[in-house]
């Protein structure tokens, strides 16, 4: 049963990676943002890319607590250190994310932030999902 529906204003070009707006309709599961470092709390690498897939990984075990999964993602805010850096490693961070979330596309929002809370993290990641 889909309950998001994907919101695109006529005339405007089709958004690569993200939605402009997501229509949802259910039990709403908030994610709090999400590091790279693995359930231990231990960061594994500092490479941009590798810090993001594991931000992934640990948003989506969270999703499965609440019997979601990336379908049921109406939102997400990165968070990150470095907005070159980001951009330099944004063919590897496309490809973590299809591998890890499919080809579902929130709305989604980047900010470049001049810290985040975890010293050696580069991305923070988070998530609000809507369940049927």
């Amino acid at each position: 049963m889909t309950v998001h529906t994907t919101l695109l204003p006529e005339g405007w070009p089709r958004p690569k990676g993200y939605a402009n707006g997501i229509a949802a309709q259910g039990r709403w599961v908030f994610v709090a943002g999400m590091v790279g470092w693995d359930a231990q709390g231990v960061f594994h690498s500092d490479d941009f890319a590798a810090q993001t897939r594991q931000a992934l990984q640990n948003v989506l075990a969270v999703l499965r607590e609440a019997g979601a999964g990336p379908e049921h993602m109406a939102r997400m805010t990165w968070y990150v250190t470095n907005k070159a850096e980001y951009l330099g490693a944004l063919r590897e961070v496309g490809q973590a994310y299809r591998e890890v979330m499919g080809a579902h596309y929130p709305a989604m929002a980047a900010v470049e932030v001049s810290g985040l809370m975890e010293d050696r993290a580069k991305v923070e990641i988070e998530v609000t999902a809507v369940v049927p």
